[in-house]
């Protein structure tokens, strides 16, 4: 076995670099991930891992996706108008390409209704390979599960836009996160009803991020429990507040001035 190479990231899982690819510890969900990967893989969709088994350890082999993640404090490289449109039109190319994946099988979340395509559950920007500054492919695959297509782009705006309070670090003001939201809505092309949900969508997921982040970390779970110790689903609760504060505003931003290309 040749070295390996830790590699640093959400703090979940320890993971390693052996060569050209990736191992990750596996779990009851892994084949349904790996039906994921495998299915993306016949669709020639380049922007994710692919999936080679289990190695000797029990852990999954991925190809390692050469190329920079980004995490908090954002760089403004990642905060650009560009990276966000990239992100945006990322996630739907995914999307697309996950359309007849099987739903059956065992998933790290459950699914979630309606079950449009397979959700990645964690798009943001440590789960996301950039070259030259451009979006190219999202990694760390865990948490896919089936669910409809603005519970996955609620999540990815949240991170990205960042929709976050604007007192906090990588916060921005209201009227820009509509800005920019709007931005990313019409670069994926989401149309009306998920528009309308979108910012809803974003409470609902940091809600069910922080309910699952909690029974974690009462289970046991040394990872999450120090996610909790260090106050992370604090930091969710107020950015859930202020999205409940700033969500007529974000969905004003989210109707006006679209482009023919949110039709869709």
């Amino acid at each position: 076995m040749p070295d390996e190479e830790v590699l640093t990231g959400g703090g979940v899982n320890h993971v390693v670099r052996v060569g050209g690819t990736v191992r990750r510890p596996s779990g009851p969900w892994t084949p349904a991930v790996h039906t994921v990967l495998r299915h993306l893989a016949e669709r020639a969709f380049a922007g994710a891992p692919r999936a080679h088994g289990l190695d000797e350890h029990g852990r999954e082999i991925l190809d390692h996706v050469p190329g920079r993640t980004a995490d908090y404090p954002l760089p403004a490289w990642v905060r650009t108008d560009e990276v966000l449109a990239g992100v945006a039109r990322l996630l739907r190319e995914y999307h697309d390409a996950t359309t007849g994946v099987p739903h059956e099988g065992v998933w790290y979340f459950p699914p979630v209704e309606p079950a449009e395509v397979i959700c990645h559950g964690d798009v943001a920007p440590y789960n996301c390979v950039f070259r030259q500054g451009r979006p190219v492919a999202f990694i760390d695959f865990d948490t896919a599960h089936p669910g409809p297509r603005v519970w996955d782009a609620a999540y990815a705006a949240y991170r990205f836009v960042p929709l976050h309070d604007p007192g906090d670090g990588d916060g921005i003001p209201v009227a820009e996160q509509g800005r920019r939201l709007r931005l990313f809505a019409d670069a994926y092309g989401l149309g009306e009803a998920d528009r309308q949900a979108l910012v809803r969508t974003a409470i609902r997921r940091l809600e069910h991020l922080v309910r699952f982040m909690r029974e974690r970390a009462a289970a046991g779970d040394a990872a999450f429990a120090g996610h909790v110790a260090r106050g992370d689903d604090r930091f969710y609760e107020l950015n859930m507040e202020h999205l409940r504060r700033s969500e007529s505003a974000l969905n004003v931003a989210l109707t006006t001035c679209r482009s023919p290309r949110s039709d869709r």
